[in-house]
């Protein structure tokens, strides 16, 4: 689900010209996120100062959140759900038929 995504998370792209390719959120806005190395683009400056050139520089372009996925390092995508007990809620994921926690969402009560 893409409203658990955060920055720092490993995602995939699933569609668009960077389809299959892994990387790290660096920023989330609403519903676009930047990832490195992803949706990258030209970008042309021009000369601000007397001693500073001209030159071309990439730069990551955001991407709709609706196209990435959560997954692992090596790719493997993960199945998250969030799970309530009396004291916390976590994002839980299963590897290898055990319950591995993802992350805190938020503790409850006192």
């Amino acid at each position: 689900m893409s409203k658990w995504i955060r920055k720092d998370d490993y995602v995939q792209v699933i569609t668009g010209n960077d389809k299959g390719k892994i990387g790290v959120v660096l920023m989330r806005q609403k519903n676009r996120v930047v990832v490195q190395g992803i949706n990258i683009r030209k970008k042309h400056l021009k000369r601000t100062q007397q001693e500073q050139k001209q030159q071309i520089i990439e730069v990551e372009r955001s991407i709709d959140i609706s196209n990435v996925r959560l997954c692992n390092q090596e790719g493997k995508p993960l199945y998250v759900k969030k799970e309530v007990s009396k004291t916390k809620k976590d994002l839980v994921y299963r590897d290898g038929g055990k319950k591995t926690v993802y992350r805190n969402l938020k503790k409850i009560g006192k």
